[in-house]
């Protein structure tokens, strides 16, 4: 694994290559967050199987994916199919064919990943990078489609938080409201939280919200008491999803790309 560190943080980012037992065809191999340890409280990331044994499709810490892209459905032929930010893929089994060709740059307080990749009319550079600074992870993404053919996009975050010590999960900086479900409701103070009642296997909602502008996502957390994650675009598709183990939101970006364009976006995550 990579790290980073300061004097309060350590931040362990997977290896693409050494790491390759930990990584399948659902999240983003370059940049992948594993876990962030504060240096004297210990682990801040869960998942939804941690702390048993690790499983590559369920993941922890703070993976990002581009796998639910339309580039899966619009290739509908037998042979792999292109998941952007792993590789050359066969999605009847699940397994990466030709993994993502990544150049890792290293520094004290800074991993940055490139890669490019091509298919049919599809090719692009995506360019991740992740920062440390003080109590701040910054993950940051920047995709070109270098092709001939319009790039359907699609990109979301995935922090596994531990429970919090009592029912109350996240607030959001943007109004919201919840559809009838088993798993989550608003409480008077606009945290989402727990149901009494919840379903222990866990619950997926798709928030419906009116953001205009930036998210800011505050989440409780059981040794920190709160944590924050900003992102710098409004989110798109919106669900929230917890277990017994773990909960997360995961504010989707999504756009359509012409030839020749850049797209660059980020998160905050301030411990």
């Amino acid at each position: 694994m990579y790290t980073l560190r300061n004097d309060e943080l350590t931040v362990m980012v997977m290896d693409p290559v050494a790491d390759q037992a930990h990584l399948g065809t659902r999240y983003c191999t370059g940049g992948y967050i594993y876990q962030i340890e504060d240096n004297q409280r210990g682990p801040l990331l869960a998942g939804p199987d941690y702390p048993g044994p690790f499983s590559p499709f369920n993941g922890q810490g703070i993976p990002d994916a581009f796998n639910l892209s339309p580039l899966r459905e619009l290739n509908t032929g037998e042979g792999p199919h292109l998941i952007l930010g792993v590789g050359l893929c066969d999605l009847h089994t699940e397994k990466t064919l030709e993994p993502c060709d990544w150049q890792i740059t290293s520094e004290p307080d800074t991993l940055s990943f490139r890669t490019e990749q091509a298919m049919q009319g599809w090719a692009l550079t995506l360019e991740r990078r992740l920062t440390l600074t003080r109590r701040t992870v910054r993950s940051w993404t920047r995709v070109t489609n270098t092709g001939r053919a319009f790039l359907p996009l699609r990109w979301f975050p995935h922090p596994f938080f531990p429970p919090p010590a009592g029912d109350e999960f996240c607030r959001l900086n943007v109004p919201v409201s919840l559809r009838d479900n088993p798993g989550y409701e608003l409480a008077p103070n606009g945290f989402i939280r727990r149901r009494a009642g919840a379903p222990p296997e866990g619950c997926f909602l798709a928030l419906e919200h009116e953001a205009q502008s930036n998210l800011t996502v505050l989440q409780r957390h059981p040794v920190l008491g709160l944590v924050a994650g900003t992102c710098s675009y409004v989110p798109a598709f919106f669900p929230i999803w917890g277990n017994r183990r773990t909960f997360s939101w995961e504010p989707y970006f999504e756009r359509m790309m012409a030839a020749g364009q850049t797209m660059t976006w980020w998160i905050d995550y301030d411990f």
